[in-house]
């Protein structure tokens, strides 16, 4: 059809989507158990704002609703492919996910937590376990000095601290 028969008004352009926290292909979905809650409460989140659209403008709740839709659909593959690890079963006196550790680099104290990748937020000073640093404490144990490599430069790493 021509473009000429068409209302403008029909012409609506897909919303975008935005992905949600990145995991590797082939990487189990690791959540810890408050991990999973807060998924389940994000989703329960979503359905009620989904429920609570205005419906005034029907295009302006349409293209809310496909968002949330596509937000809900993202959130719910992950909440179902999630593996709950929970840090209390971890041995405890090695670096495993969920583990706080504490350690030293280049002179300074740095904690953190391991979580899942959605559970993931560096303000809150926690950090996803496919994270290279991650990675790189994880198998280690209090007192392990690690290199690590970030670019060109290796820092030192050392274990000062686990707890769960």
């Amino acid at each position: 059809m021509s473009r000429g028969f068409v209302k403008e008004d029909d012409q609506e352009e897909a919303p975008i989507i935005p992905p949600r926290a990145a995991l590797p292909a082939g990487e189990t979905n690791y959540v810890t158990p408050n991990g999973l809650k807060e998924l389940k409460e994000e989703e329960e989140e979503l359905i009620e704002e989904r429920a609570n659209l205005d419906k005034e403008n029907e295009t302006e709740r349409r293209r809310a609703q496909a968002v949330i839709d596509g937000n809900l659909k993202l959130l719910r593959e992950r909440i179902s492919t999630a593996r709950i690890l929970d840090p209390k079963e971890q041995p405890e006196d090695e670096v495993r996910f969920g583990a706080l550790v504490e350690l030293k680099q280049n002179g300074n104290t740095q904690r953190f937590q391991i979580v899942g990748v959605d559970e993931a937020d560096v303000k809150k000073q926690k950090i996803a376990f496919v994270a290279p640093i991650a990675k790189a404490v994880t198998g280690k144990k209090v007192g392990n000095k690690i290199d690590f490599k970030l670019g060109e430069e290796t820092r030192k790493l050392e274990i000062l601290k686990i707890t769960y």
